[in-house]
């Protein structure tokens, strides 16, 4: 078996599909190349978290299996993506001592200072996925980015921690071990997205990426080139068909077809009937009954997302706009509903920055698994070095969050 340090994986959970991104790191220039890929239906899970251990892990090991044979490496660790609606922003500060007058700050002040941070702000049922230092303040100077290595004797952190219930970690860390994977760190998926379609220019000015799921709708909102607020919204492209379904009088499947191929997210059309075949049957549909569905569901899911971006401050106050990700971000007129109703920029985000079998992988619903296999670039380095026996999932978030700055340079310089 190949040496695991020269591979990252990214397996992004979704309550639809499993995707799975095998990548093979370059020693000598640290780029990565996509080797393998698998992508597999999924069961066992609702509005993104674990309801039944079997479906999960049964997608994880068929997506795996596919990706394995692609590159002829065997996938034994990954970091993973979580969703649900219980993944949660909190915002901590803290303080600590450094010692004696002269003192310089290190790691394990840092580390510290993350603890005392965290204590209290986050209750004992949830799990820290992630801590996004904003600033540090030392010895009243304000503004510090990175302090290791600065003098001083009070050492201050304002920053963002990305938690989530610690039962739905346990559920999707379990499925993921039965299928014989150990997780290196898990990630909210529209996070992980955003490191395989955003620029260090738009996560300096602000940004937010909107991660449009069969079941859920993640939104990761990035300003100074920190995450400052994320969230999940549990209702994706799936309540689209289902709305359809019931409205249409139509199976499931047939209301799939009709998403598919004739709904359109700015509707206003005039009468006109269409048709989709379904096992040898044609069914005929008014397209003006298709809008006003379809529309219905689209106006209640960006009054949620329109509330987050409020609850987060941003609201209508993202220079470089939304970037939209996941399979439902393809519903046709999307980017302009999305321009009318958040009042902002809109684009769809293609995942870049890697060589190799990447054709497929160039579409909005692969943005989270790319991501994910970027962010395993640095979790393999973290866990070969300091971590090869833990199984400590706040341990793997600290190294995460610690290596982002240099994350986000290495992806930058390898995307075209």
């Amino acid at each position: 078996m190949q040496d695991t340090s020269k591979y990252a994986v990214g397996i992004d959970i979704g309550t639809g599909k499993v995707r799975c991104v095998v990548g093979h790191i370059d020693v000598s220039s640290g780029a990565p190349t996509i080797v393998g890929v698998g992508e597999v239906a999924n069961s066992g899970m609702r509005k993104g978290v674990v309801v039944n251990l079997q479906g999960p892990t049964k997608a994880i090991d068929d997506a795996l299996g596919e990706a394995e044979r692609m590159s002829g490496h065997q996938v034994n660790e990954a970091t993973l993506s979580i969703n649900g609606s219980h993944i949660l922003s909190t915002k901590a500060d803290g303080m600590i001592a450094i010692g004696m007058a002269g003192q310089e700050v290190n790691e394990n002040d840092i580390y510290r200072l993350e603890d005392v941070a965290t204590t209290g702000k986050v209750p004992a049922n949830r799990e820290i996925l992630e801590l996004v230092p904003f600033s540090y303040r030392l010895d009243g100077q304000d503004g510090i980015k990175d302090p290791v290595g600065m003098v001083g004797t009070r050492l201050e952190i304002n920053a963002n921690v990305v938690s989530a219930l610690a039962p739905h970690v346990a559920n999707l860390q379990k499925s993921a071990e039965q299928a014989s994977v150990r997780p290196h760190a898990l990630l909210p998926s529209a996070v992980a997205a955003s490191r395989a379609v955003l620029t260090e220019q738009q996560l300096e000015n602000g940004v937010a990426v909107i991660d449009f799921g069969a079941a859920t709708t993640g939104i990761a909102i990035y300003e100074e080139g920190d995450l400052q607020y994320t969230a999940v919204i549990p209702v994706g492209g799936n309540n689209i068909t289902n709305d359809l379904a019931i409205g249409l009088k139509a199976d499931p499947e047939v209301a799939e077809q009709v998403k598919l191929q004739h709904a359109i997210a700015t509707g206003g059309r005039e009468s006109k009937k269409v048709s989709i075949k379904h096992e040898k049957e044609t069914y005929e549909f008014d397209v003006t009954d298709i809008d006003e569905i379809v529309e219905a569901r689209l106006e209640e899911l960006f009054d949620d997302i329109n509330a987050e971006l409020k609850k987060a401050g941003r609201k209508g106050k993202l220079p470089n706009g939304v970037v939209l990700v996941g399979g439902a971000s393809k519903l046709k007129g999307l980017i302009e509903y999305t321009k009318n109703s958040l009042e902002l920029a809109a684009r769809i985000g293609k995942p870049k920055g890697f060589g190799g079998v990447a054709e497929q992988l160039e579409e909005p619903e692969f943005a989270a698994a790319v991501g994910l296999m970027f962010s395993d670039m640095q979790n393999v380095e973290n866990h070969t070095a300091h971590h090869a026996n833990s199984t400590s999932l706040h341990s793997a978030a600290q190294g995460a969050a610690g290596a982002k700055n240099f994350l986000s340079k290495l992806i930058n310089r390898f995307r075209a």
